[in-house]
């Protein structure tokens, strides 16, 4: 059972005790009257075929309250596409799937492309973007949910957590994150946020002091779940990175664009796992650490945008300053877990740390040497500026799409 310590400047909806989850769908059925709600599953077709989004997809035919489902397809060809119309079908929802790799939609990305607007690589942020480009086009849904689809411990009491701060039209939230102890199989999981994200917050604020962005980071329990959800409008004017950084780059447009008291973090599941990436250390392109890579530049970015300086010599006193303070994490970990009966390899632990170094000084070279660099999707309200019939467009594709390779629905 969870406390009910507020840290930082973030409020925490905890799981105080074990309330029925028929209660709380029995609250979200009532609030869907005022805000309809969507839920939108950015998906890989090999999760189709994994042990995760079978279960997912089940638990979510059992969910009343939800009004669409916005599914997005990549790395399909035609026939996994028509397979993915099929897998779906069980869910009891209003659902579309969007080929990302379809010629429709394909052409659609072009012709953002020309005009400079389109997102520059493949992967969870462009997904993302499409599927609420098509939530804003039906013009239906108030309050939006999104998760992963590799989530195998998975149970829809999850969703109900997730949307219930948003969903409740008496609170006053535009943003909830999820979190979540990333416990299973007997270890302690986590790696990036415990390793990395952590260590380097708390080095950052050593180095240049008190600063609200860092405070505001460091106020959430798992920043880098990719589990949160938000009212409709939040979707108009938000940049997200289309890298690894997505995660932290969309806490920090909701830190661009609202007070702090619009955003909160739920305690949304009592046991998480999903697929594990690999560290990857020979690799900076692959696995860990690309994603530490990733993650680095975008908390440098925005501390750039608020007016902080870096060089050379400031990398350098980071990652020192970073390297200690995790290393001391480690025995903090160590001891957490052993009190709770779980294994954790203090040389797997320290090695991750080595590389994430390394990363940190890799990030900041890279950040000095391309100071131009944008890998920020722009915002839709951009996109319907310079093409105002985008988003009919967008609809007008999925729908035909749908139509067109599968005649049951």
């Amino acid at each position: 059972m969870a406390d009910f310590y507020q840290n930082g400047i973030i409020t925490t909806l905890h799981n105080l005790r074990q309330r029925s989850l028929e209660e709380l769908e029995g609250e979200l059925r009532s609030f869907k009257k005022k805000r309809p709600m969507a839920l939108v599953l950015p998906s890989l077709f090999s999760e189709l075929e994994g042990d995760a989004l079978p279960n997912i997809v089940q638990e979510l035919s059992k969910v009343d309250y939800l009004d669409d489902i916005v599914i997005g397809l990549d790395r399909a060809s035609e026939d996994q596409y028509r397979q993915a119309l099929e897998f779906f079908k069980p869910l009891n929802q209003s659902f579309k799937v969007l080929w990302n790799d379809g010629p429709r939609l394909q052409a659609i990305d072009a012709k953002l492309r020309a005009k400079k607007l389109a997102p520059k690589e493949l992967g969870k942020g462009r997904n993302v973007w499409f599927c609420f480009g098509y939530v804003l086009a039906a013009e239906r849904a108030k309050a939006i949910a999104l998760h992963d689809c590799d989530i195998v411990t998975y149970d829809r009491s999850l969703l109900a957590r997730l949307l219930y701060p948003v969903a409740n039209p008496n609170f006053n939230y535009k943003f909830c994150k999820g979190f979540y102890a990333r416990v299973a199989s007997g270890k302690m999981h986590g790696r990036v946020t415990r390793l990395l994200v952590t260590p380097l917050v708390r080095a950052l604020k050593k180095v240049y002091g008190q600063n609200d962005y860092l405070d505001y980071i460091d106020s959430f329990r798992y920043p880098l779940a990719g589990e949160f959800s938000f009212s409709t409008d939040v979707i108009n004017d938000l940049r997200i990175p289309s890298d690894w950084g997505l995660e932290i780059g969309v806490l920090s447009e909701l830190n661009r664009n609202y007070a702090n008291n619009r955003i909160c973090q739920a305690d949304i599941a009592d046991t998480y796992d999903h697929k594990h990436q690999s560290l990857s250390p020979e690799d900076t392109a692959k696995g860990l650490s690309k994603m530490s890579i990733d993650i680095c530049k975008a908390l440098f970015r925005k501390l750039a945008t608020n007016g902080v300086v870096f060089n050379a010599e400031t990398f350098r006193a980071i990652k020192a300053t970073y390297y200690r303070i995790a290393l001391d994490f480690v025995e903090t970990y160590y001891n957490d877990a052993q009190m709770n009966g779980l294994n954790l390899d203090i040389h797997a632990e320290e090695a991750a740390i080595e590389l994430f170094a390394e990363n940190v000084l890799n990030a900041g070279h890279d950040f000095l040497e391309n100071p131009m660099e944008t890998p920020f999707i722009p915002s839709w309200n951009r996109a319907m500026s310079a093409l105002p019939d985008i988003l009919d467009e967008l609809s007008e594709a999925v729908t035909a799409d749908m139509q067109e390779y599968s005649d049951a629905i």
